[in-house]
């Protein structure tokens, strides 16, 4: 198990930032990111001006947004150790998947309502 911690400080114009904590201020630390098995490229590892970790900066490619939800994994490539994952939402599909669930959410809403309301009559 590895003692690297990263925490994701921001993402702004499609670029990912985050603090590597935990790794030794000599080494330089490696990561494995990919999406769907694929290595995303241009990842930039680099020590903080306050020497208190590594500054992350992933830039999100052109590639990973399409319709649905898509994922980017960020591991430790020494232990092979998920650190972080990046998860975009987009477009139609994802539209038509979040109208379902919602419509199966009022659904069941209404059956609980009638079940409650059946509940209560029978026992006043």
């Amino acid at each position: 198990m590895t003692n690297l911690v990263l925490t994701k400080t921001k993402m702004r114009q499609g670029l990912w930032e985050g603090l590597l904590t935990g790794a030794a201020k000599d080494t330089d630390p490696k990561l494995d990111v990919t999406h769907q098995g694929v290595k995303v490229p241009d990842v930039n590892v680099s020590p903080t001006e306050a020497g208190d970790g590594f500054s992350v900066r992933i830039p999100i490619p052109s590639e990973v947004i399409s319709d649905g939800m898509q994922t980017i994994v960020v591991a430790d490539a020494a232990t092979n150790e998920t650190l972080a994952s990046i998860t975009l939402m987009a477009g139609e599909a994802l539209g038509d998947d979040m109208r379902v669930e919602v419509d199966l959410l009022r659904a069941e809403l209404d059956m609980l309502k009638r079940a409650f309301r059946r509940h209560c009559l029978e026992t006043s």
